[in-house]
């Protein structure tokens, strides 16, 4: 149950944290203040959220998390006019900073809900993932980060690659989100341990070392953990950019086609052996503000964009110099609710990383 003033404490936090962080492009005080004493008697009780940018209050998920009892509090920033999709955000007061390294970016387009999020103004953000726009922040600011299986919600994006998404503080609270917009969600369990296929870059991506190092070492300790076996498969991919860039622009050529069909093909066949797919979520950690030069953040993740399956982000731990990196989790279209609860599982071993 969420206390009576939690609402206000939220507002609070991000009066004083935002000038500094610009997670948020606008903030509502006064219609959330107004809007607590309805929703407390509801099951979210008042639980202050955040939305992805300004048209994030009309979305599918916002509108079913405030019938349960949820209170939006604000829109989180996202790329602004003119800067490249896959970089940073801009907030109301400025650029939107990586809380652990004010000097990097938190990565986007859910740049604002991960930084929200990561800071602890609220618990839940929504956002959307077309190519990995939940996953990349959640992996950049320390938080976990779920891409739903596509279409299993309504989104707006006509070419079928976004869907949307949570970022949270857990993937308990995650648990929460998938309650209220899902018609049916059953308890998010896993059997132990869980046979899973580790793909260090998928076949075709170019990973810092450190970076796989952190998630080697992660690995590691799922299966010390009893957590994962880890199966004698691996998940050779085709490069992505292609199909992806194809599908995008709305114009498909055949090698495009092939490459999607390719893929769809090895996925599939994986996820009929195996139910749980694990890599880095990104390739590269968090780059400064002047943007990622000739870098694809979204090497390892727009292949589950092509595909539909669901994938999530979990906080797998820090290189040297301080920055978050995180473990993608992917798993087979439809299994959202399965996911969940093997990420739960994952997460109540990796958790002490986190600090």
């Amino acid at each position: 149950m969420t206390d009576a003033g939690e609402v206000g404490r939220a507002l609070e936090r991000i009066g004083r944290e935002d000038p500094r962080l610009c997670a948020f492009i606008e903030v509502w005080p006064e219609r959330a203040l107004a809007d607590e004493d309805r929703a407390r008697r509801l099951p979210l009780s008042g639980m202050p959220f955040a939305v992805k940018g300004p048209a994030g209050i009309r979305s599918y998920a916002a509108r079913r998390l405030v019938a349960a009892g949820g209170v939006p509090v604000g829109a989180t920033s996202v790329p602004g006019p003119g800067t490249p999709w896959q970089t940073w955000g801009l907030g109301a007061h400025g650029r939107t900073v990586n809380p652990w390294h004010p000097e990097r970016t938190p990565g986007g387009s859910s740049a604002g809900s991960a930084v929200a999020v990561a800071a602890d103004l609220v618990e839940l953000a929504t956002g959307s993932d077309g190519a990995g726009s939940v996953r990349i922040p959640a992996a950049w600011c320390g938080v976990f980060g779920l891409k739903t299986t596509n279409g299993l919600l309504p989104s707006p994006d006509r070419s079928g690659l976004a869907s949307a998404g949570v970022l949270t503080r857990s993937a308990a609270r995650a648990r929460t989100y998938l309650s209220c917009v899902l018609d049916s969600c059953g308890p998010a369990t896993a059997d132990l341990p869980i046979p899973a296929v580790f793909s260090p870059e998928l076949g075709y991506a170019e990973v810092d070392p450190e970076v796989g190092s952190v998630v080697r070492r992660a690995v590691g300790r799922l299966v010390a953990g009893g957590v994962v076996r880890l199966v004698d498969r691996t998940c050779e991919l085709l490069d992505p950019r292609e199909a992806w860039q194809a599908v995008r622009s709305g114009e498909p050529s055949p090698a495009a086609t092939e490459i999607r069909r390719e893929n769809d093909l090895r996925l599939d066949a994986l996820f009929s052996r195996t139910p749980l797919l694990l890599t880095p979520t990104t390739p590269n950690r968090p780059h400064g503000h002047d943007g990622p030069g000739d870098l694809y953040s979204t090497a390892l993740t727009w292949a589950f964009n092509l595909s539909g399956h669901p994938a999530a982000s979990v906080p797998a731990g820090f290189t040297a110099d301080g920055c978050p990196v995180g473990l993608q989790l992917a798993a087979e279209r439809g299994a959202d609710v399965s996911l969940l609860g093997m990420a739960l599982a994952v997460e109540n071993v990796l958790i002490s990383v986190r600090s």
